[in-house]
């Protein structure tokens, strides 16, 4: 080699840059494979960009992330590689900047949106800037959900609550909290909701939830209870057989008491007492259904809102010990109104009444007997 070559080789040598540990590198993707990333750093050797160094998801197909020719930032944590190579890594420059960028939003409470990368026994991962935050199964909702699976790869939002850095990062501290969140909205909504309605409102609402006793109302983001007794003038065994999960119904606000509303589906035009006067008058014969039975008599519904007594005494000319042991159960029957009180909204019936309009029909043995007794 003769000195002018050497001169230009120390020339050439001097003019490559110098790198050393934990610096941040510029390059340039020179080759993409599904777990390896070889970049141009304008060095003496190329750097290369592990899977695990690249990302905290695993198994990701490097090749869909970066082509050659794109830029990127790393960080150099291995000068040779055991190859040659200069190793880099793009995923602890990404956590320090995500530390950072948490810490910011812990001190500033700013709301983050993040992807959840895992779902955990005890709660979701959630990554800012390849950052982990954990975020407890208590704190993922403002109700308890027992499977938190369908929360995977899901774009979500969260504060911090807790930060307790350390440069190790298995040490580190960093809860996440998404229940305050839905919290504060649901109490937001619920103002909204409550300032715009009164009792005696209609409002329409969402089948919520159904029960032995009810059905919860979702009102847009305040839910009402439609009690039992509320869903109708008649009797209601099973709300079960009435509504159904996601149903739209329109309601009637019957209380107000704090976040507390009762509604009702009774609506005042539709109560059937308005015309019972005229339709169950005194003296007039109506039919209806044996509803349920007592020791003193049977309640028969005449409609849905309206049901009558048949004393005991009232059911036949004939002694009858129990309504069990004549009527039965759904059972129709025909009889007279014989007392009506439109203020106690109670009406009293009779089956022996009916018999009081219908002349007994004489037979020929006792026409013969009267008329010898006349002579």
């Amino acid at each position: 080699m003769s000195l002018e070559e050497s001169f230009e080789q120390l020339l050439n040598e001097n003019e490559i840059k110098k790198i050393s540990v934990g610096e941040t590198v510029e390059g340039t993707v020179v080759s993409v494979k599904e777990d390896e990333i070889v970049l141009n750093i304008d060095y003496k050797s190329d750097g290369v960009i592990s899977r695990n160094e690249y990302t905290k998801i695993p198994n990701v197909d490097l090749t869909t992330k970066v082509k050659p020719g794109d830029k990127l930032e790393a960080k150099v944590i291995k000068l040779n590689d055991g190859e040659g190579q200069v190793a880099l890594s793009t995923l602890r420059l990404a956590q320090e900047k995500g530390s950072k960028r948490i810490e910011e939003a812990f001190n500033n409470k700013e709301v983050l949106t993040a992807t959840v990368s895992q779902v955990r026994d005890g709660g979701l991962t959630v990554l800012v800037d390849e950052t982990e935050v954990f975020i407890p199964a208590s704190l993922v909702s403002d109700r308890f959900e027992k499977d938190l699976s369908k929360y995977n790869g899901q774009e979500i939002q969260f504060i911090i609550t807790e930060y307790t850095p350390n440069s190790n990062p298995r040490r580190r501290r960093i809860i996440g909290n998404r229940k305050t969140l839905l919290v504060e909205e649901r109490e937001k909504k619920q103002k909204e909701v409550l300032d715009t309605i009164s009792v005696g409102d209609t409002v329409e609402g969402t089948v919520k939830n159904v029960t032995t006793f009810g059905a919860f109302i979702d009102l847009g983001g305040i839910d009402g209870l439609l009690h039992i007794s509320e869903m109708s003038w008649g009797r209601v065994e099973d709300p079960n057989k009435l509504f159904t999960e996601g149903q739209k119904i329109k309601c009637l606000i019957k209380e107000l008491n704090g976040k507390k509303i009762a509604l009702s589906l009774k609506f005042p035009d539709s109560n059937p007492w308005l015309v019972a006067a005229d339709k169950y008058a005194v003296g007039n014969v109506v039919k209806g259904k044996v509803a349920r039975m007592t020791d003193f008599g049977a309640f028969v519904e005449l409609e849905p809102g309206i049901d009558a007594l048949l004393h005991v005494s009232q059911i036949s000319r004939e002694r009858v010990e129990k309504p069990a042991d004549v009527l039965k159960v759904g059972q129709e029957i025909e009889a007279k109104v014989v007392d009506f009180k439109s203020e106690e909204k109670k009406i009293s019936l009779s089956i022996k009444a009916l018999t009081d309009d219908v002349e007994p029909e004489a037979d020929d043995n006792s026409e013969v007997e009267e008329t010898k007794d006349a002579e």
